[in-house]
């Protein structure tokens, strides 16, 4: 009930309430990227200004193993799953979005850690950056073992994946916040810290709106399909959290890992999936992402996660 209480969050429920009662109200896509572009640009500097300050350690080396671990394994096990309900091309759009994350959902994680005062190292971004490629890569090779194709043409498809425009300025942004450090951070705190708050609330209005849109889509979508939407991400969090446990990871770590399994991308892998798998169906990946998963996680796990985690981690 306390994440329902967060201003962003709020914003959220009242667009997901004005998309449902067919109120005219919209933000204009320029805007909706240019909010989208600012979130992952002030998250990039803030990674970076704390990776400044607190270097490579083991600790942070072990997060972001687990995170490239976990961003394998998901997509993988999610295709298998998948692949005896659904063509290959659509398991393996699925299997994709749900073994990449989605950035918001990891702001939204941050902000309820800050609100609640548990500390996460800003390496977390970082972990985010590198867990957001590897799904769309497996995808691809998946889809085209299944039909015994050869010509993958990996070029194109590292290129599409590496250089999209989301994820291009998050990691510019944290390897400027790494060169400038306490400076840099000085000088932008105006613009990455005192106006990030906002911003998110602004966004959060629009996808909540975006929700609503898709909500009846969703509902349409096969049994098998909305269980895998709603129980998959669970047992992808419970993943990271054994893994977390078992290399004696912070609590804070822990549960930014959980939500980063427990997520699904709807910006960056859609895009580009509608480049590498062209016969997969988006309105399965990007309905079930966003209409499903996104609401969930945003309303219901965080808290949960947060909670599962302190029960294990002092």
């Amino acid at each position: 009930m306390h994440n329902l209480l967060d201003p962003a969050i709020l914003f959220f429920l009242f667009g997901v309430f004005a998309g449902i009662i067919r109120s005219n109200l919209e933000i204009p896509p320029a805007i909706t990227k240019f909010l989208s572009l600012y979130l992952l640009m002030a998250l990039g500097l803030k990674g970076g200004f704390a990776l400044q300050k607190a270097g490579l350690t083991i600790e942070v080396a072990t997060t972001l193993l687990i995170g490239m671990f976990l961003a394998v394994v998901i997509p993988i096990l999610g295709y298998w799953v998948l692949k005896r309900k659904v063509g290959s091309d659509d398991a393996a759009a699925i299997a994709a979005t749900y073994g990449s994350v989605s950035a918001v959902t990891f702001i939204t994680a941050g902000q309820f850690l800050d609100l609640n005062g548990i500390g996460y190292g800003g390496h977390m971004a970082a972990t985010m950056a590198l867990m957001e490629s590897p799904a769309i890569l497996l995808a691809i090779f998946l889809s085209n073992y299944a039909k015994k194709q050869k010509n993958i043409n990996i070029k194109d498809t590292l290129h599409k994946s590496f250089t999209d425009g989301a994820q291009l300025v998050l990691i510019g942004a944290m390897i400027v916040g790494l060169l400038t450090g306490d400076k840099g951070e000085s000088i932008m705190a105006p613009f990455s810290i005192d106006l990030f708050k906002g911003m998110l609330a602004f966004f959060l209005l629009d996808m909540g709106l975006m929700v609503a849109k898709n909500f009846k889509e969703v509902m349409n979508k096969p049994i098998y399909l909305l269980m895998y939407g709603v129980f998959a991400p669970p047992v992808h969090a419970m993943l990271a959290l054994i893994l977390c446990l078992l290399f004696v990871v912070p609590l804070g770590e822990t549960i930014i890992l959980m939500v980063l399994a427990a997520s699904a991308s709807y910006i960056a892998v859609p895009a580009a999936l509608k480049y590498a798998l062209p016969k997969a169906n988006p309105g399965l990946y990007f309905g079930m992402s966003l209409g499903l998963t996104f609401p969930i996680n945003i309303i219901i796990g965080i808290p949960l996660y947060t909670y599962i985690a302190k029960l294990f981690i002092q």
